[in-house]
């Protein structure tokens, strides 16, 4: 079964069944010294891109934002048993033309990891994919408020809503977290790992 571990503040962890490490946005927590297969960058700022922290090897492939959005194009990839589907992320503190979220396709799961972004008219979009899982930023400052990110999953409408991104500084906000609405909203604090499924958990 594939897993999802939290580090915090924007950054995760994937492993898929084959064993394949996917991390996103890496800066925050611990979980690096496991060798990484694939990375993936939203954007250059300096707490979604120390790929200082990840254990890279020869065959480790990093996709950053500047991949993701070229020519004006939103690109997909096929990496490591993972297809990556790259959609629009900005707002006033992002610009669209350098940030991204990713839609990542493995075992039979889909999940969206938005980026630093607001809610966006690009989010009806998401709707129709069926999302299992999406990581929705919150700080309300830099990207979204809690409000907005409800909002945001009810357009999205995933099976599980899990709120990332809530304080600069901060690895995890517990009142911040209080603050979102969304029924589908599951809280996994930073250093939790949790199973991975498809559709609603039973």
């Amino acid at each position: 079964m594939p897993k999802l571990f939290y580090q915090g503040h924007s950054s995760f962890r994937i492993t898929t069944d084959e064993g394949k490490r996917v991390f996103i946005d890496p800066f925050a927590g611990v979980g690096y010294s496991v060798p990484a297969d694939l990375v993936l960058i939203t954007h250059e700022h300096y707490d979604h891109n120390a790929i200082d922290k990840i254990n890279m090897t020869p065959r480790t492939i990093v996709i950053r934002s500047r991949d993701a959005l070229s020519g004006g194009v939103y690109r997909d990839f096929d990496e490591c048993g993972v297809h990556v589907h790259s959609v629009p992320a900005y707002n006033s503190h992002h610009d669209r033309s350098e940030c991204v979220g990713y839609v990542i396709d493995f075992d039979g799961v889909r999940l969206y990891h938005a980026g630093d972004t607001d809610l966006i008219p690009e989010m009806r979009d998401l709707a129709s994919l069926k999302i299992d899982y999406a990581l929705l930023p919150i700080d309300g400052t830099y990207t979204m408020s809690p409000e907005e990110a409800s909002r945001a999953a009810e357009i999205i409408g995933p099976a599980h809503m899990i709120p990332m991104h809530m304080k600069l500084g901060m690895l995890w906000d517990y009142h911040q977290c209080m603050k979102v609405t969304a029924p589908t909203a599951m809280l996994v604090k930073p250093g939790e790992e949790i199973d991975l499924v498809h559709g609603e958990t039973k």
